[in-house]
């Protein structure tokens, strides 16, 4: 994606007037991300912009003098600038309901609510009984019907701009309070219940705003796309979703360069399919192609489209933190946690002072095992600004990877004291609790992450894994399967649900499962592109094995079912993980697997499994390195090498019994029993006339 020097100088220009008009609003998040995307555009030299200037053929202005294009607007907003920078002043200090109160005193947002109380019908009172309670949502049938009423009471004559700060302001405030309002983290009367009650007074009065401004087709006269953003923010809150996502796709089209509205988009999606479709209801340019991007990140994808758009955005945008992040993330959810540390790495030497993020760098050196750097990390952290969530769950991992469980969960419950919706610190919580066996409180921390976002497959795993651990198999079949969902090309994910459905009695099902486990590793050691499909058993040449565990439980399942013949093939074929690529093949060609183990080709997305790997992941998944020349000797290949001697035994094939019970003898796992196993055989080969000629 290569950008003229008009293009790259209008996309410039775009960007410092978000970052105006963001920080006017108080939007500060919003602004920061415009703000270090701007930074991260190489300064143009002086001819090019000398050339981009003429070709516009008029002067560049900063956008901060840039007068508004509404005439109506401009001069409210000019009306209205000592009382705008008031209100600003006291947002910036936090003083929300002043803030509010400097355009909408309390006196006139009560006349709003009364005129609509006013008009209520008699069969609407429980309703409104339980909305004064805050804890019911408002439909948008009812708010329709509360702008009629209120529109009774005259809106007061305000520039979208300040009546924008004044309702954020109103809505901070009741995010505060609740903060306030609510119980320790993991109390007794943490129930989570608690709800922002200024939602109803702001969606009330934005409610008859766009009423009195919306035309006969529909189309809101002279609206900013600011005050569609904030209403979908109060939409979502409540749960109205679909309603939610129509005004925040209203919004992207007034003013696509918020980016706060589009990760409120993002926070309504659950589905790659969802995306594809929203998608094509929202503006082309720049900014939504990040917002798919971003999306898809958030949706654990990693197909290779997905990689070159990024390398397009990083050509425009070399030192963006933002892609840098985006491009580390990528190689995390491809199971490259080597090249993910390594971007996080150069990411910390570019912005050595941005914590954002870091809580996923935390992950992967966790993963690794690299405590000296995830101790600088979690130092660096604490120097910048130790009561940041993201420091607080840096520091977490750390004393979890010393295995100081207790101190881990005193730094993630910090972490949520500080922001309730930080996702990883309650998984991650979770985690620790299930290795203090605290299994009621790893529920409800499992409970909560999935509160704040349904999409954490993490969660859903560890509500499997809790439950399993209580042998409820029929709960923890369930929330694995709603994580294999989130994530249907995870093998371990798949091995879970196959483990899950054995000891339920299904070995059918749990076949198929492992079955697709294997399929999913085989997709993640060849790095085929999504949908690519193929011979799981021909793609693993590429790497040289599969996992045996898998291997292992496909074969004692068959035996279960007394299917002699497939759990011998599936325990010869674990043995030959042992050397790699050719016994493997060989294998493989004896007994003809290929088919018998592609039975799905679903889309991809990876992950791993908890205890092994690490907090967020807790897993281990095989490392390519050596994969060529196979795992070498392993409890599974063991158990599997026995299985098949004793096999030999029963089938009189003596020979073979011998020598696989030398074999035993030398591999150190199953010792004693395998030179048991050898005196039987040789007591059975004299008996037979068969004097050991294999010894």
């Amino acid at each position: 994606m290569a950008l003229s020097a008009q293009e790259v100088s209008h996309l410039r220009d775009a960007l410092q007037d978000a970052v105006i008009k963001t920080s006017e609003r108080c939007l500060y998040s919003s602004a920061k991300w415009a703000a270090e995307l701007l930074n991260a555009l190489p300064e143009p030299v002086d001819n090019e912009e000398d050339e981009s200037t003429s070709a516009n053929s008029t002067r560049r202005t900063c956008p901060i003098f840039t007068p508004n294009a509404d005439p109506e607007e401009a001069a409210l907003e000019a009306k209205e600038m000592s009382k705008y920078l008031l209100a600003k002043s006291l947002f910036d200090c936090k003083e929300f309901d002043r803030c509010a109160a400097v355009f909408l005193p309390d006196s006139l947002l009560s006349s709003v609510l009364a005129s609509h109380s006013e008009a209520a019908t008699p069969s609407s009172t429980p309703s409104q009984r339980a909305k004064a309670k805050g804890k019911a949502k408002a439909t948008e049938g009812e708010r329709l019907l509360d702008a009629g009423a209120a529109a009774a009471a005259p809106l007061p004559k305000l520039s979208q701009k300040s009546l924008f700060l004044a309702l954020y302001a109103k809505f901070m405030s009741g995010e505060k309070r609740k903060n306030e309002e609510s119980e320790m983290v993991m109390g007794p009367q943490d129930l989570g219940t608690v709800a922002n009650k200024q939602l109803l007074v702001v969606g009330r009065f934005l409610a008859a705003w766009f009423k009195e401004k919306t035309a006969a087709d529909e189309e809101v006269l002279g609206s900013q796309g600011w005050l569609e953003y904030l209403y979908g923010m109060v939409l979502a809150k409540e749960k109205n979703d679909a309603q939610a996502m129509g005004y925040l796709i209203r919004s992207v089209h007034k003013y696509p360069m918020n980016w706060g509205c589009w990760l409120e988009m993002t926070s309504l999606i659950s589905r790659v399919e969802e995306l594809n479709q929203i998608a094509r209801h929202c503006p082309q340019n720049i900014v939504s192609f990040m917002f798919h991007l971003h999306t898809s990140l958030e949706l654990y994808q990693q197909t290779p489209n997905l990689a070159n758009s990024l390398e397009q955005l990083l050509s425009i945008f070399p030192t963006s933190s933002f892609l840098l992040t985006c491009n580390a993330l990528l190689a995390y959810h491809a199971k490259d946690l080597m090249a993910a540390e390594q971007h996080f790495s150069r990411l910390l030497s570019l912005h050595p002072h941005r914590l954002d993020s870091l809580d996923h760098y935390s992950n992967i050196l966790y993963v690794l095992n690299m405590r000296p750097k995830l101790a600088f990390v979690a130092h660096l952290c604490s120097s910048v600004d130790k009561f940041r969530p993201e420091s607080c769950v840096v520091i977490g991992n750390y004393y979890s990877l010393l295995s100081m469980h207790e101190k881990a969960v005193q730094y993630f419950r910090r972490a949520l004291t500080l922001d309730r919706s930080c996702l990883s610190a309650w998984t991650l919580m979770g985690h620790e609790y299930v290795e203090l066996k605290n299994t009621h409180a790893a529920i409800e921390s499992y409970r909560r992450a999935v509160d704040v976002n349904r999409r954490d497959y993490r969660a859903w795993y560890g509500l499997g894994q809790t439950y399993e651990m209580l042998e409820m198999h029929t709960y923890s079949l369930w929330y694995y399967k709603k994580a294999a969902g989130l994530r249907p090309w995870d093998g371990k994910m798949w091995m879970a649900v196959g483990s899950c459905l054995q000891k339920m009695g299904c070995e059918r099902d749990g076949i198929k499962a492992l079955k697709r486990a294997l399929l999913a590793d085989a997709y993640y050691d060849v790095g085929s592109s999504f949908g690519g499909g193929g011979d799981v058993l021909g793609a693993r040449g590429a790497t040289g094995h599969m996992d045996p565990e898998i291997l292992l439980q496909i074969a004692a399942m068959y035996d279960q079912l007394g299917e002699e013949e497939e759990a011998k093939a599936y325990m010869e074929l674990c043995v030959a993980q042992e050397e790699g690529t050719a016994a493997a093949a060989a294998a493989d060609a004896n007994h003809g697997l290929g088919e018998s183990v592609m039975t799905h080709n679903d889309s991809p997305a990876g992950s791993d499994d908890f205890h092994q790997l690490g907090p967020e992941d807790k897993t281990t998944h095989g490392d390519g390195a050596g994969a060529a020349e196979g795992t070498g000797v392993t409890a599974a290949t063991s158990k599997a090498r026995m299985w098949l001697a004793r096999f030999a035994m029963r089938t009189s094939d003596y020979t073979t019994a011998n020598r696989l019970a030398m074999e035993l003898c030398q591999d150190g796992v199953e010792v004693e029993e395998a030179k048991a196993l050898v005196r039987e055989v040789r007591s059975r080969m004299e008996a037979a006339g068969m004097f050991g000629s294999d010894s």
